[in-house]
């Protein structure tokens, strides 16, 4: 096990009905005027906008609104924050949304400090010294931004996904109903639960062997996503299900799967060229379309943490390695698949004429690599991509 630091300083007020009391949760913390960052009609269409403003209100925080936040958050919406954020004194930012949301505000929480572009923060020319506080309502069970210290953002202009890391951007509070999360689309809450399972896949397969508690943390996650995701999938109102998910959510990426090993995030390096480039491709189609073939490409180096997922999660023993370990990696490709989800770059309308081209971004015109388990260069992306086809 390798040394580490953890911290998770995020407060969570979980359970029906904990929406209702943002506005005396924000007031308690000594803020008065925020930032009400959210995404587009669904919060109003669900009743969740009129809750949030009747306790902000009956509270008396002053809020400014800034709506309109999209799947794959762009820079440009950012930007405006910053500019609102400074203008309006702003003390808070609370996040109603899911991780395209929460990400947006910890963007602007940082560049609300800095008299540069905050898209600098992304590309990592930059590093926050200081952030404005964010708050979180939950309403996707997926990016388990609400725990985490990472942001992603694009820019529309250059077509570059790139996200950070840093622990100042942890949200004070995180208030997560499970009930929040009934109305969500099948394909939303299948592209949550892929991802979900992608924060914690990609810190367990690593190249660090025998940590005895962090993988048997991990594999108990995944097990309790699949567990719950096929219910949901039936019945999207099983409150229990949802909680699951939620929970999960926030634990897959707040690091406490990783404890010990060396992460990489290699998949959604590669994920974000991806939707960097189409952005109509949500994150967690690209996350289910690359990771099976990511899989297989690197799986003789992984043999014994594929051996041991195989067992504990599928009951797959008998035959011999490498056969187990491509029948564990086939079982959550088809897990996906029945999720409703992509698993091949052709049903999100990408052909063999784009690869060369998306492997290039990859590697800055074939000068660089991913680094992983395996350091990926142009070649090795472009066999990765062809085995998505």
């Amino acid at each position: 096990m390798n040394n580490f630091e953890f911290v998770s300083p995020t407060k969570i007020f979980f359970g029906k009905g904990q929406e209702e009391k943002v506005g005396e949760i924000i007031s308690k913390y000594g803020y008065k005027k925020i930032l009400f960052h959210y995404g587009k009609s669904s919060i109003k269409t669900t009743g969740l906008y009129d809750k949030i403003i009747a306790s902000l209100k009956s509270n008396n925080v002053e809020y400014i609104e800034l709506g309109n936040v999209e799947p794959n958050p762009k820079v440009s919406l950012v930007r405006i924050g910053v500019e609102l954020v400074k203008k309006e004194n702003i003390e808070f930012i609370l996040a109603v949304g899911g991780g395209s949301v929460i990400d947006s505000a910890k963007a602007i929480s940082c560049g609300a400090k800095v008299n540069f572009d905050p898209w600098l923060f992304n590309i990592h020319q930059e590093v926050a010294i200081e952030c404005l506080p964010v708050g979180v309502v939950l309403t996707i069970s997926a990016a388990g931004s609400e725990l985490s210290n990472s942001c992603v953002i694009s820019n529309e202009e250059t077509k570059v996904k790139n996200g950070f890391n840093n622990d100042l951007i942890r949200p004070v509070f995180a208030i997560m109903n499970p009930e929040l999360t009934f109305t969500v689309s099948k394909y939303q809450t299948a592209c949550g639960i892929v991802d979900i399972m992608m924060h914690t896949l990609e810190r367990y397969f690593s190249n660090v062997e025998d940590l005895i508690f962090t993988d048997n943390i991990a594999i108990s996650l995944i097990k309790t996503v699949i567990t719950a995701g096929k219910r949901v999938m039936v019945d999207p109102y099983d409150y229990n299900a949802r909680a699951a998910l939620m929970i999960a959510s926030s634990y897959s990426h707040n690091g406490l799967t990783g404890l010990g090993t060396n992460v990489y995030f290699t998949v959604h390096k590669l994920e974000h060229i991806l939707s960097g480039v189409h952005d109509e491709i949500a994150h967690g189609t690209g996350l289910s379309i690359l990771f099976p073939a990511w899989a297989k490409y690197t799986s003789s180096l992984l043999q014994d943490k594929w051996l041991k997922f195989a067992k504990e999660v599928y009951g797959i023993e008998e035959g011999n390695s490498q056969e187990n370990i491509d029948l564990a990696i086939n079982n959550l490709k088809n897990f996906f698949k029945s999720l409703g989800m992509p698993v091949s770059l052709s049903e999100v309308n990408i052909k063999d004429t784009e690869l060369n081209t998306l492997a290039s971004l990859a590697t800055t015109n074939g000068t660089s690599y991913i680094v992983g388990v395996k350091k990926l260069y142009f070649d090795d992306i472009l066999k990765i991509l062809e085995q998505c086809l």
